[in-house]
């Protein structure tokens, strides 16, 4: 993790979803290279918290900036990995040309990539381990392998802050170590990363922050200092003192 400017600022956001109150008063700042981990359980208001930093949902009040500036509703400059099922991999495409629609929101719906941005698509390829199958059709992918197109999708827009809504979800062991440390690599190389997840042993091995949320932030900080903090897993998960679930924290 680097220092410096923040790459990413939430401040004090509340979203209110069919009358009731989604997000109340969440306040967080990351910078550059930091990769993050948002837990929490379902309903906890991850996925409403990722769709407002993406400018998809308005929220009721506070302020949102990446890299100092203020997103515009529908215009985030932020990148976003979603869950595999939300793509249609029936589709009859091939790997590389699904990378390419990652380049959609800047050439534009109608015109057709340059020999500089399938440059930039066989480099996000080559990233995630994928550049030899670049001309395979995207229905023949392993899950595993899908879940890297997504990635190289995202990575193909070179941000500087990348979302990942659940990108461990039906994966097998393998395939989710592999994704981690592609993750990691990214954080290396300067990219924010902000992932929710349900794989917290994970989380706490391999990110430099953790955020507890469930409705309002519970708690945040480094792996170590929140997987010792029980009082706010048992508020966050709401869990019993002395649960499987806490003792598993500790062994992490």
């Amino acid at each position: 993790m680097t220092t410096g400017t923040a790459a990413l600022t939430v401040n004090n956001v509340s979203v209110d979803l069919a009358g009731r109150r989604v997000l109340d008063q969440v306040s967080f700042s990351l910078t550059p290279g930091t990769f993050a981990a948002l837990l929490g359980p379902n309903g906890a208001g991850k996925t409403t918290l990722l769709r407002t930093l993406l400018g998809l949902l308005r929220q009721r009040q506070g302020t949102i900036d990446v890299l100092g500036q203020p997103i515009r509703r529908g215009k985030s400059p932020l990148a976003y990995v979603p869950q595999r099922h939300e793509f249609d991999w029936n589709f009859p495409v091939s790997v590389a040309d699904t990378v390419s629609t990652g380049l959609v929101g800047s050439l534009g719906m109608f015109k057709r990539p340059a020999a500089q941005h399938w440059l930039a698509v066989r480099e996000a390829l080559s990233d995630v381990g994928m550049l030899d199958l670049a001309n395979r059709p995207v229905a023949q992918l392993s899950g595993g392998q899908r879940q890297r197109v997504l990635v190289a999708r995202a990575l193909v827009q070179r941000p500087q802050v990348l979302l990942l809504d659940e990108p461990f979800t039906g994966l097998d062991m393998p395939a989710q170590e592999q994704l981690m440390d592609l993750f990691s690599a990214q954080s290396h190389r300067g990219t924010t990363l902000l992932m929710t997840t349900h794989d917290i042993p994970g989380a706490l091995d391999a990110c430099d922050v953790i955020i507890l949320l469930r409705t309002s932030i519970i708690a945040q900080g480094n792996p170590l200092d929140i997987a010792a903090d029980t009082a706010a897993w048992t508020t966050t998960f709401d869990v019993r003192d002395g649960s499987a679930f806490l003792r598993q924290l500790q062994v992490v």
